[in-house]
Parts: structure tokens; C-alpha cells; sequence
């Protein structure tokens, strides 16, 4: 039997054969010429192929989750990127390259430029490598690549898979995912999440399990297993038949009536209105940015309105955080992030970006207030990538001009946690991002899968770094004379065994994925605010992310039971 260790991004165990995704577009032939067609004719197919893909690729967005819709849309717009498309042109034109040949080259040196770049900008090497294989197989009537097609459940392995794969998996079909690169918090593993697979990440070599080997996969653990036992038998049959979740409420509390608020992390209307079928208390985040994506310029305040009012509408009355435009980094805006960066992911980004692009985020707390001043809605506003008291305050002071009461910021940022008190007595609130604090706290990119162990939220460092946050929260609301919150919006708020423990450690409310809800509501409600805290207490006192994780669990039997 071979094991191979990688790292569990949706928790399940499965039993089933697997399949490795197809060979990729290969590359055209090195010194392909033009044939048979003129310099401006192979040039005019390069901008039709390119737009063909974009269509296409936007076409899926429509069908896929939220995460996945923003993931899409904004590859889509790497597709007819001006400058990608000018450089393959120029090729045609300059050295009578073939057009199959060119994109392959002009995608190929952007890739190597991103690559070198590191940080997010490596990550979406993936994204180019699979526009670049697109457009391609448009210029040469080859089946674009994709998901293999088979009539029975299967196990997908693969190096990494593209965002326009992972977004349009059919989970009736594939029934666990594993490859061999990428990260916990890559785009391959956010949209895992949302889709609920049972999914494993970094697996170094899982693509060389042959197609149709059964394997067994637990993403609990973060192992697949080559030759099953009949002890991963009964694990497999135990998950297969674990206990139902049941649906949310509307209400989330601890086994001795603490409440506990469970909102939900949207990205527009759409996405809203499907957490308020879910029974989510409110939104926790949302996240405006997706409603810049696929803009060549700067939406209007008219267009931002229209977007918040739709979100606002899907919860009347009730709680809603806005946090405003975090671009940069992973999530550039051509409007916005005009010089490049040697390290983006410390770069310009979040709350920064109105240093560098003055009046944007003006703006869009206008289209916040005029989206609010129609609806019942409680909006909080809080921005990103705060480090500095004076940051907070500039903000505060931004919205106190616009009209805007509740003032809140992001948590990301070691700095922020140290300034936790000062910072909380220039806002009302803060919401924890435990991805960014992770991997600015363990010095990690959070892309990156050879350093997963280390890009863990269950590392202790992380779980200190939150439980001083809320220590500064406390004495900013003893010093105010009113309650500060604390919130987390990141994805560890997600993993019912870590929500236990942020509520341990002082968390007032949680924010995720509304499909997670129900599953974080079930565990909440087995528990006791002083058993919680109690399990927090145990995880703070551990070595490693994994043996933090081990004590969590074995103090929650309900995982088990419910096969989380």
C-alpha cells in the first residue's frame, strides 16, 4: 500500500476509483509560421479566439457558486487582457509566428513573470496556464480542457485544477478531490469548500495513481490510501452513513442558551438571497469587490448602489457588514492597481489602494449610503488591511462625513492585533480574517502548499494572536463603557471544530460560507459556553496546528457522529 500525506480542505471519508484529469493542450511546436493566412488574419483569430473564451468562461460563471462566480469572472478578464493580447499579435506581426504559437509564448512569459513575483501573483500562474490553453485549443479545434467524463462516481487527481474546472464540478459525480499541489486557502481549495467535497491538497504524488485504482480518501487526516483496509472500510461506510445535519433555525446557540449570531459571507444579491433561504442571521462580509470584477473602469455610484441595495433587500432588518473594496494582491483592478509590485501580497491592497488611487473608496461609501438610505437593513462598514490606529481613525472619520453610524476594520495583520485596544477605541468593531492573519503571522503564503502545515489557522500562534484580539476588545469596551465585537469572517469560522474554539476564546459572532452553517450550529448547540472555553484552553496549549486540531476533536464526539 502506498499513503500519500497531504493537506484535508473538506472533511469526508471515501472510498472510490480514481481518475486523473486529461493530458493538457499541448504546447504548439516551437517555430510554427504562419500558413496559408495573412499576419492581420491570424491576428483578428487571436482576438476572436480570446473572446470566444471569455464568453465561454463567463457562461459558466452563471452556473457556479458564489466563490466560484468571482473566480471565473475574474479569470475571464485574463482571457482578452490587452496586454497578453498585444504581445501574441506582435509576434504574428514581427516574426510571422503562428498564432497558436504566439499565445503559447506571450501567456508563457506572463506566467514566468508572475511566477517570479511569488506570493499571489505565483498562484494565478494556474489561471494564465489555463486562458493560454483555451485560447489555443479555440486556434486549433481541440476539445478545451475539462473535468474527464465517466458514469460512475469517481475520485478526480490531478496537479491542481483551474478555477473554470473546479467551479462547474458535478459533486454526484466526483466524490473526492486530491491533487498534488496548490494550498488550503488556493482557489481550488476555497471552491471545494463551497461545493462541500471531500478534498485534499499538496498530495505530492497523487497523479501517478493509475486511472481506476481504488483508493481511500481522508480529508479528516489529509491521507488517500492505495490499497484500502477494512478498518478505512468502516470509516468510509460510517461517513456514508452518518448522521443527517439538520437545517438551520435561524438561530445559533451554545447547549446553555448563549447566543451565538451565524452569518453568512456573500458577494451580491444572488448570492444573498440563496444564505437567507439557508436561515443565515445576516451577513457577516460582503465582500464589494466582486461587484468591481470584470469592470475595465470604475463602476458608477449608481451600478455599487444597485448591487448593495440587492444584498440589503435579501435581509430586511437585519445585520449586514460591508467591507469595502479589498483589491490588490490576488484581485487586481485595472483602475486601481496600476504599478507593479515585487511582493503584492504586502503591497498595495485593501484600505491602501485610496493612498494610490484617491476617491475611489469615497465613492463607494456614497453608493453605500444611498443603498442604505432605502432599506430597514443594520449596516455595519468596515475596511481591509488595517495596521495602524491613525488608519483606523481616517476611516472612522471617512464615514462619519458620509453618514455612516456603525465603523468597523479588518483584523489581518499582526500589527492590527497588537494595536487591537487603541484601534477598537476609534471603531465599534473589528472582523478577524483569519486567512491574511495566518499567513502574515506565520510568515506563509497562503498559497503555497509546501508550506501548508505552516498556513494552518489552527496553529497556536494564530489562536493567541485572536484570543489577544479579543483581550483588546474587552478593555477598549471597559474603557468605552459599551460593547466592542469581534467577529470572524475567515475561513476558519467555517470548520465547526475551530468555531468551538473561537467561541472559547471570546468571539462574539461568525461569519461563512452560508452551506456551512448548518453543520457549525449543530456543533455550537452540543456545547457549553464554559465547555468551549475549556476546549480553547487545551488547543491554546498545544505545539502544532495538527495536534491543536486532535485535542479539539476528541473533545467533540459530535464530529464523528455527524462525519465532519
Amino acid at each position: 500500500m502506498t499513503t500519500y500525506k497531504g493537506v484535508g480542505v473538506y472533511a469526508g471519508r471515501v472510498i472510490g476509483p480514481v481518475l486523473q484529469m486529461p493530458k493538457p493542450i499541448e504546447e504548439p511546436k516551437d517555430g510554427l509560421r504562419l500558413s496559408g493566412e495573412t499576419a492581420e488574419a491570424a491576428a483578428q483569430r487571436i482576438k476572436d479566439a480570446s473572446v470566444r473564451v471569455k464568453e465561454d468562461l463567463l457562461a459558466r460563471a452563471e452556473h457556479a457558486s458564489r466563490d466560484g462566480k468571482a473566480v471565473l469572472k475574474s479569470t475571464s478578464q485574463m482571457a482578452t487582457d490587452r496586454a497578453l493580447i498585444k504581445s501574441a499579435i506582435k509576434l504574428v506581426e514581427t516574426q510571422e509566428m503562428a498564432p497558436e504559437r504566439a499565445i503559447w509564448e506571450a501567456a508563457t512569459s506572463f506566467a514566468d513573470q508572475m511566477a517570479a513575483l511569488g506570493g499571489y501573483m505565483a498562484e494565478r500562474v494556474t489561471d494564465i496556464h489555463d486562458v493560454r490553453a483555451r485560447i489555443v485549443a479555440e486556434l486549433t479545434d481541440q476539445q478545451a480542457p475539462g473535468i474527464p467524463v465517466s458514469d460512475e462516481p469517481f475520485i478526480l487527481a490531478a496537479i491542481d485544477l483551474a478555477p473554470a474546472d473546479t467551479a462547474t464540478l458535478d459533486p454526484e459525480k466526483v466524490i473526492a478531490l486530491i491533487t498534488s499541489d496548490g494550498g488550503p486557502q488556493a482557489h481550488t481549495a476555497i471552491l471545494a469548500r463551497g461545493l462541500g467535497l471531500p478534498a485534499i491538497v499538496a498530495a505530492k504524488g497523487v497523479t501517478e495513481i493509475a486511472d481506476g485504482t481504488v483508493v481511500y480518501v481522508d480529508s479528516n487526516e489529509g491521507i488517500v490510501d492505495t490499497e484500502p483496509t477494512d478498518a478505512d472500510r468502516e470509516a468510509a461506510i460510517k461517513y456514508a452513513n452518518r448522521k443527517p445535519v439538520a437545517d438551520f433555525d435561524g438561530q445559533g446557540v451554545l447547549a446553555d442558551g448563549t447566543r451565538v449570531e451565524l452569518y453568512a459571507n456573500v458577494g451580491d444579491g444572488k448570492s444573498a438571497e440563496k444564505a437567507a433561504s439557508l436561515k443565515a442571521e445576516g451577513v457577516g462580509l460582503l465582500r464589494t469587490e466582486f461587484g468591481f470584477l470584470g469592470h475595465d473602469s470604475e463602476p458608477s455610484i449608481e451600478t455599487q448602489a444597485k448591487t448593495y441595495k440587492s444584498v440589503f433587500d435579501a435581509f430586511p432588518g437585519k445585520h449586514i457588514v460591508v467591507r469595502t473594496l479589498d483589491a490588490g494582491a490576488d484581485k487586481p483592478l485595472p483602475f486601481l492597481n496600476v504599478n507593479p509590485e515585487e511582493n503584492p501580497a504586502l503591497g498595495v491592497r485593501g484600505f491602501r489602494t485610496d493612498w494610490t488611487v484617491p476617491g475611489v473608496l469615497t465613492r463607494q461609501l456614497e453608493a453605500i449610503k444611498a443603498a442604505s438610505e432605502n432599506s430597514d437593513a443594520d449596516i455595519w462598514v468596515m475596511a481591509p488591511m488595517i495596521s495602524t490606529t491613525s488608519e483606523a481613525r481616517n476611516f472612522a472619520n471617512m464615514l462619519k462625513e458620509i453618514g455612516l453610524p456603525v465603523h468597523g476594520v479588518m483584523v489581518e495583520t499582526p500589527a492590527a492585533v497588537m494595536n487591537a485596544e487603541a484601534i477598537l477605541g476609534e471603531v465599534d468593531f473589528v472582523s478577524i480574517g483569519t486567512n491574511d492573519l495566518t499567513q502574515y503571522t506565520m510568515a506563509a503564503d497562503r498559497l503555497l502548499g509546501d508550506l501548508a502545515h505552516l498556513n494552518n489557522p489552527w496553529q497556536p500562534a494564530v489562536l493567541k494572536m485572536i484570543k489577544m484580539t479579543v483581550e483588546g476588545a474587552q478593555r477598549a469596551s471597559v474603557t468605552a463603557g459599551k460593547k466592542k465585537y469581534v467577529s470572524v469572517c475567515g475561513e476558519a469560522a467555517a470548520d465547526p471544530a475551530l468555531a468551538v474554539v473561537l467561541i472559547g476564546l471570546g468571539v462574539d459572532t461568525l461569519s461563512m460560507n452560508a452551506g456551512a452553517i448548518p453543520a457549525v450550529a449543530a456543533v455550537l448547540k452540543s456545547v457549553t459556553k464554559e465547555k468551549a472555553q475549556q476546549i480553547a484552553a487545551i488547543a491554546l496549549q498545544q505545539i502544532s496546528s495538527a495536534e491543536a486540531k486532535e485535542s479539539a476533536r476528541k473533545a467533540l464526539p459530535i464530529l464523528d457522529e455527524l462525519g465532519l
